[in-house]
C-alpha cells in the first residue's frame, strides 16, 4: 500500500511538472506574442505629432548631434536593452535556430520589463558566425543602453563576450554566463549557511562545462572556493591534465583547458558518479533530464549533500528523487519547485542598476554585489527549502540594482553618480510602475484574460 501511494504521489508530481508546457502551447497562440510597443508620452491631439515627430523632433536631434550624451536624456536609450541570440543553444533544446528561439527572447523581454522596469527588444540573428555577431552588436549600439547576449553556443560565446567587452561602449552581458553564475553563487552562499560548511573547505562537483558552469566556476573560485578541491566533468568525463582531447584543441576550448589545469588536483578520472563521489556540492548545468543524475550517485556524496540540478527545461534529476538519494538541499532552475536557482532572479535587477548609473560594463565585482544582495534578502526565512527569494518577492530587484549601481560607482565605471538612497528609490519606482501598469492593463482588459483550459 505504501509503494502504491508513493507511485501515485510521483505521478502527481510529474503531472504538475508537465503543466507549464501544456499551458504554454495553449496560451502562446492566444496572445500571439508576449510583448508589444506602447507609448510613454501624451498624445492629446494631432498637433502633438508636430512635437514628437516632424518638425519639432529636429530640435532634440540637433541637441544630440552637438552633445551625443544627450541621447540618454532625449530618448529611451537610457532604459532599453537588446536581447540578442543566434538560437544555437536555446535552453536545453540545443541549436534550434533563430525563429524557434524567438519565444525565449520574448520571454526574456517580458521579465526585463515586469521585474526590472527595463524595456527590452528581442533580436534574433540569422548567422552563426561569431565575428558577424560581434559586428552586428557594435552596429546596434547607438539605439540601446545595453546588450543581453542569450543562448549562444560555446565556445564562441566566450570569444564574443570577451571581444565585445573590449570594443563596446555600453554594457554587454551574457546572461547564460554572468547571470547564471551570479544567482548560482547566491544560492551556494545560503546553502552553505544552512549546512554549516565553509567555502574554503567545501568540495564541489561541476557537471557540465558549457557557458553556464564555466562562468559559475570562475565566480565561485573568485569568491574563495579552492579549485584544486573541485571536480568538473563534461560529456567525455572528468576534466584534468590527462584530457588530451582538450589539450589538442586548447586554442578553441581555452576555458575548459584552463579548468583542466586548476581543478582536480588528485587527478581523478571517470564520469558523473566519480565526479560526485566525496563532494559536498554538485552544481549541474548539463543535459536536460531526468535520469542524468541517479539517486544512488547522490549517496556517494558527503553528508548534508547539496544538489543544484539546473538543466532546463527538465532538471538532471527530479527533486524528490534527489531527496530519496540523500540530498539535504536540492535546487533546480524551475519556478514550480522550491529553491529556484535561475538567472531570472538576477538580470532584471543587475541591468536596472547598470543602466541607472550608466555603467560602461558589468564586472565580476558587480556580480558579487548582486549575489550578496540576493542572498541577504532572504533574511530569517532562510532554510532548506528557501535558499533564495522567488520572483514574487519583487523588492529584491531594487535591492540588487542598488548594490550593482553602488559598486559600479566604487569601481569608477559609472557615468552618473547617485547616493544609495537615490538609487534604491529610483529603481523601486521604475519597477513598481512597470508592475502596476501591467496589472492595470489586465484589469481594464487591454491585456485580455485567456479562456480557461
Amino acid at each position: 500500500m505504501l509503494k502504491e501511494k508513493e507511485s501515485l504521489n510521483v505521478e502527481a508530481l510529474l503531472a504538475k511538472a508537465a503543466m507549464p508546457n501544456q499551458e504554454a502551447l495553449r496560451l502562446h497562440p492566444f496572445y500571439r506574442g508576449k510583448i508589444e510597443t506602447s507609448l510613454k508620452c501624451c498624445v492629446r491631439d494631432f498637433h502633438d505629432f508636430a512635437i514628437w515627430y516632424t518638425p519639432g523632433v529636429a530640435a532634440p536631434c540637433k541637441a544630440i548631434e552637438a552633445d551625443p550624451e544627450k541621447v540618454y536624456d532625449y530618448t529611451n536609450k537610457w532604459n532599453t536593452v537588446a536581447v540578442i541570440s543566434d538560437g544555437t543553444r536555446v535552453l536545453g533544446l540545443g541549436d534550434i535556430g533563430p525563429k524557434a528561439g524567438l519565444p525565449v527572447m520574448e520571454g526574456k523581454a517580458l521579465l526585463y520589463k515586469y521585474l526590472g522596469g527595463v524595456d527590452a527588444v528581442p533580436i534574433m540573428l540569422d548567422t552563426k558566425d561569431p565575428n558577424q555577431i560581434i559586428n552586428t552588436v557594435l552596429m546596434l549600439q547607438p539605439g540601446f543602453g545595453g546588450v543581453n547576449l542569450e543562448d549562444i553556443s560555446q565556445p564562441k560565446c566566450f570569444y564574443i563576450l570577451d571581444r565585445l567587452h573590449e570594443k563596446a561602449e555600453i554594457p554587454v552581458w551574457h546572461d547564460d554566463q554572468q547571470g547564471t553564475a551570479t544567482v548560482t553563487l547566491a544560492g551556494l552562499i545560503n546553502a552553505l549557511k544552512v549546512v554549516g560548511k565553509k567555502k574554503s573547505e567545501v568540495r564541489i562537483g561541476f557537471l557540465g562545462s558549457g557557458a553556464a558552469n564555466v562562468a559559475c566556476s570562475r565566480l565561485i573560485f573568485s569568491w574563495g572556493v579552492d579549485p584544486a578541491r573541485c571536480i568538473m566533468a563534461d560529456i567525455d568525463g572528468i576534466l584534468g591534465k590527462h584530457r588530451r582531447d582538450l589539450e589538442m584543441r586548447k586554442a578553441e576550448f581555452f576555458e575548459q583547458w584552463h579548468l583542466c589545469q586548476i581543478t582536480n588536483e588528485e587527478g581523478r578520472q571517470g564520469y558523473i558518479p566519480e565526479a560526485m563521489r566525496g563532494m559536498d556540492v554538485v552544481i549541474a548545468y548539463s543535459k536536460s533530464g531526468p535520469g542524468v543524475i541517479l539517486p544512488e550517485w547522490i549517496k556517494l556524496m558527503n553528508k548534508d549533500a547539496i544538489v543544484f540540478a539546473c538543466a532546463n527545461p527538465v532538471p538532471e534529476i527530479w527533486p524528490w528523487e534527489a531527496k530519496a538519494g540523500g540530498a539535504r538541499i536540492i535546487a533546480t532552475g524551475r519556478s514550480d519547485f522550491p529553491n529556484q536557482v535561475n538567472n531570472s532572479l538576477g538580470f532584471p535587477g543587475i541591468f536596472r542598476g547598470a543602466l541607472d548609473v550608466r555603467a560602461r560594463t558589468i564586472t565580476d565585482e558587480m556580480c558579487f554585489a548582486a549575489a550578496d544582495a540576493l542572498a541577504n534578502h532572504v533574511g530569517d526565512q532562510l532554510d532548506e527549502d528557501h535558499l533564495l527569494p522567488n520572483m514574487d518577492d519583487w523588492e529584491v530587484f531594487p535591492r540588487e540594482a542598488t548594490a550593482v549601481g553602488m559598486k559600479a560607482q566604487e569601481l569608477g565605471i559609472a557615468r552618473l553618480e547617485m547616493t544609495e538612497k537615490e538609487l534604491y528609490e529610483h529603481a523601486r519606482a521604475i519597477i513598481k510602475r512597470s508592475r502596476d501598469m501591467t496589472h492595470r492593463l489586465m484589469e481594464e482588459e487591454f491585456i485580455p484574460k485567456a479562456p480557461e483550459s
